[in-house]
């Protein structure tokens, strides 16, 4: 599955239903099981491996020196690549939050379908550990396979608002996080 963190977006000072703070993107197949069930019940739990720490950079993305990407785009995965590598080969994450269906159409649907779009571009390696790959053959067909899947009038943008999480190494060891609401922002009920 291909997702998109992105860490702020415009919409956090508008009346959208995209949810302010650190949101990921997903998408979906409006008749499939996992959007049916994100809708009748929108608690999510996602669970990141350290395999991402193995993925290659993105194609449209200039990195600075230190491997940082441009501000304002962002991945889950690019944050993740920012971790040691010798903390990301014995580490997992859990990612809790709330899943928002957007309606089809919308001017945040559009801007999340173009934030995902630009941030799964991931070069081809040329290693043979490709050999036995099921990609597309060249790089104009994996891109042409990308942008339909994403223009496909039946895919749904699924936004996940991240609230907490988990983060446990190979030893035993748990640190658990919660997202502080923002400057201003009240208390709700229980602290939620």
């Amino acid at each position: 599955m291909n997702y998109t963190y992105l860490p702020s977006h415009p919409f956090a000072d508008s009346s959208s239903q995209m949810p302010s703070g650190p949101v990921i993107i997903m998408t979906s197949n409006p008749a499939s099981r996992k959007t049916v069930n994100l809708t009748a019940n929108p608690n999510v739990s996602l669970l990141v491996h350290d395999w991402v720490s193995h993925r290659p950079a993105t194609n449209h993305r200039n990195s600075s020196p230190e491997g940082r990407r441009a501000p304002g785009r962002s991945s889950l995965a690019s944050l993740l690549m920012g971790m040691n590598t010798t903390q990301m080969g014995s580490i997992s994450a859990t990612i809790n939050g709330n899943a928002i269906v957007l309606p089809v159409g919308s001017e945040e649907e559009k801007w999340c379908k173009l934030q995902h779009l630009e941030n799964n571009t991931f070069e081809r390696e040329e290693t043979s550990q490709n050999v036995l790959s099921a990609t597309p053959s060249n790089a104009e067909d994996e891109e042409a396979s990308r942008q339909s899947f994403l223009k496909d009038e039946d895919i749904r943008v699924v936004v996940v608002r991240i609230r907490e999480g988990r983060i446990a190494d190979w030893k035993g060891g748990v640190k658990d996080w919660i997202l502080a609401p923002a400057e201003g922002a009240g208390n709700l009920v229980n602290g939620l």
